[in-house]
């Protein structure tokens, strides 16, 4: 069985888009662990204070500061790149986080509707039908 750790590794490969094919379940496994990541708005915050820095990375200094103490945030971090959607390097005191390479889309090509894709507007947040 996948281990969320082996997310970052096949996210790019991992699963097909969702309305094409069933999941295996390894792939189930890769993918709840990411989004289960996810579930959690500090966590979303994170990193989307990540993948939009304009350097395509950011120092753990320049994204803490979501309402949570330091190490509440580097919690959530570690949370995010055992589940593969992040990478990590250290660089003397500090830490620079970047997205896992090939996640996000992976991510963006799982849930997209391939079927319909481009035949009706996409609804705007909050609205269901």
């Amino acid at each position: 069985m996948p281990t969320p750790r082996t997310a970052g590794a096949t996210a790019t490969g991992c699963c097909p888009p969702i309305v094409t094919a069933a999941l295996s379940e390894g792939d189930a496994e890769i993918m709840a662990a990411m989004f289960k990541a996810l579930s959690d708005p500090v966590r979303l915050r994170l990193l989307s204070r990540v993948a939009s820095h304009p350097d395509g990375e950011a120092c753990v200094c320049d994204i803490a500061d979501v309402g949570v103490s330091q190490p509440t945030v580097s919690h959530h971090l570690k949370k995010l790149r055992e589940a593969g959607l992040l990478t990590s390097e250290r660089r003397g005191t500090w830490v620079y986080y970047r997205p896992a390479p090939g996640v996000l889309a992976a991510l963006g090509e799982f849930l997209a509707d391939t079927e319909k894709a481009g035949q009706e507007e996409i609804a705007p947040a909050g609205q269901v039908f």
